[in-house]
């Protein structure tokens, strides 16, 4: 089944946080925050202005975002765990810079 976000509503899957502590001490569940970060998987067509004019998302498929502690409403579809939320609940989008493309 395939999900088109409604205006300006995107789909986001939340990018899992690291296992382990910057100084190695390993990090149980329970006592992970939820990532604040993840991957836009869809974009609704965009909000209207107060003509009715179409203001279209600034945000595309593939980007990585930051997003609130307390965004979006989480809903499970096709087996896989996802967040539908408000353009503007997302923070920004995190770029790679270009020395760090060549090394990957």
């Amino acid at each position: 089944m395939k999900f088109r976000p409604l205006h300006d509503r995107v789909v986001v899957k939340r990018i899992d946080a690291e296992a382990k502590s910057k100084g190695g001490i390993i990090i149980p569940d329970n006592a992970k925050e939820k990532p604040s970060q993840g991957e836009i998987m869809a974009v609704g067509a965009g909000g209207r202005d107060e003509a009715g004019k179409l203001i279209p998302i600034d945000i595309k498929v593939g980007d990585r975002v930051l997003f609130g502690k307390w965004s979006g409403t989480e809903v499970v579809l096709n087996g896989e765990d996802l967040m539908i939320m408000k353009e503007s609940d997302i923070m920004g989008v995190l770029e790679v810079s270009e020395s760090k493309k060549k090394a990957a």
